[in-house]
């Protein structure tokens, strides 16, 4: 019998003063078996980082050709694609090709390691934005995790923090090509 995606609710308070962005979101997430909560909570964060009407949650791990999230324009055009985590360079070429701005977010102990073969590879891809979290950053963004979550994610000077009421992280994301988010 095949495991089943577990389903968190989310709702986020995002005031992005980088941006001049606030809004509230209610997001449904399905995590899948072979997701651990450090990457959903990644994936909640690049929600923050990139907060829009128009962004939503693909399909992920469950489909080949889908991001983590993308921003659709009423044509159906991909204006923003994002991933998490180390995708390989062929994925974020074609991830190139097919959308307008393209960002991974990299997170974990291997990050460094990851980047360092990719960095050259991927120095002609004009669209690309490359950002790093530190290592104790997604471990403690896991520690926020809960099935019915309220979190609230404010955002300046190119810091981020991320309260549940009890705890705070605060996360300072390294950019490491292309261009800042705002």
């Amino acid at each position: 019998m095949a495991l089943k995606a577990t389903v968190y609710k989310a709702e986020l308070q995002i005031a992005d003063m980088d941006r001049n962005y606030y809004g509230d979101h209610g997001l449904t997430l399905a995590r899948h078996p072979s997701e651990t909560d450090e990457r959903m909570m990644v994936r909640l964060l690049a929600f923050a980082l990139y907060a829009d009407p128009a962004l939503s949650f693909g399909k992920g791990l469950c489909v080949d050709d889908e991001p983590d999230l993308w921003q659709r324009d009423l044509t159906g055009a991909i204006e923003r694609w994002i991933d998490v985590g180390q995708p390989d360079e062929k994925w974020i070429r074609k991830a190139c090709g097919r959308a307008d701005k393209v960002v991974v977010i990299s997170y974990g102990r291997a990050a460094s390691i990851w980047w360092g073969g990719m960095r050259d590879k991927l120095s002609r891809q004009s669209n690309l934005t490359v950002i790093n979290l530190a290592a104790e950053v997604a471990p403690a963004l896991a520690r926020l995790t809960d099935r019915g979550m309220r979190l609230q994610f404010t955002l300046q000077d190119g810091h981020v923090w991320v309260t549940n009421g009890q705890e705070t992280v605060e996360v300072q994301p390294e950019l490491l090509m292309g261009e800042p988010r705002y």
